[in-house]
Order: C-alpha cells, then sequence, then structure tokens
C-alpha cells in the first residue's frame, strides 16, 4: 500500500528529472562545436591512457597485441569505478596488472608496465604542479 502511495510522487519527480536532464543534453548538442568538444573529450582521455599504457608495455618487452592491452586498460577501469579509493592508488594498480596477466602477459612484466605506466600518467605530473605551488608560495602569491 505504501509503494502504490509513494509511486506517483516518485514517477512525477523521475519525469521531471528526465525532462530537465534530455533539455540539457539537447542544449549542449544544439551547437556542433560544444557536442564535438564534450565527446571528443570523453573519448580522448581514455584512448590517450590507453595509447600510453601501450607504449610502456612495449617498451619494456610486453608482448601482447596493443589491442588486447587497450581493452585491458578499460576493463581494469570500469572494474575499479567498483572501489572507491583516492585517485584509485592501489585499486587501479592491482586491476591493470590482473587484466593484463588475463590478457596473457606475464606478470613480472605487466607488474613492471602497471608501475611504470602509473609513475608517468599519475606521479610525474605531480611534479611540476609542486614546483609551482612552492613558487607561489615563495613569491607570497598564495
Amino acid at each position: 500500500a505504501v509503494v502504490l502511495a509513494l509511486l506517483p510522487r516518485l514517477r512525477g519527480a523521475l519525469l521531471a528529472f528526465l525532462r530537465t536532464a534530455l533539455g540539457e543534453a539537447r542544449s549542449v548538442h544544439a551547437r556542433p562545436a560544444r557536442a564535438l568538444a564534450l565527446w571528443g573529450g570523453a573519448l580522448a582521455f581514455p584512448a590517450l591512457q590507453a595509447s600510453a599504457l601501450v607504449l610502456v608495455g612495449r617498451s619494456l618487452g610486453l608482448t601482447l597485441p596493443a589491442g588486447h592491452m587497450a581493452v585491458a586498460y578499460l576493463a581494469a577501469t570500469v572494474a575499479v569505478a567498483l572501489v572507491p579509493t583516492p585517485g584509485g592508488i592501489g585499486s587501479v594498480e592491482a586491476a591493470l596488472v590482473v587484466a593484463l596477466v588475463a590478457a596473457g602477459g606475464p606478470a613480472a612484466v605487466a607488474t613492471a608496465v602497471v608501475l611504470a605506466f602509473r609513475l608517468l600518467t599519475v606521479w610525474l605530473p605531480l611534479l611540476p604542479g609542486a614546483l609551482t605551488l612552492a613558487a607561489l608560495v615563495r613569491m607570497r602569491v598564495i
């Protein structure tokens, strides 16, 4: 009885949300340049990350096909979404190693590839930011 009483209210709220969401989607897609930037950016990030993993894998001697490594990256990132950790630290590495080993790579090489990949894509980019922050603090801008 309670569910039946709440059903019209929930349906109304859901329909209002869908109307708003569809209206926003239409407004974004009304301008092709905006839609291209939105979808291009959304597709470019995982494509570039997967490409970086493939290049690191190639440089460290991982003999998997590039497509398998890219799919392993995508599968690992989907799996990591289920384990919320700050920055994915730990869970991303574990999922990537498991995915690369499942794709047929040796565990030792897969581990080295993942650690080098994460060093290049997560930790190394922090260095310019830290240096900039230190300079701004030293100049008393912040």
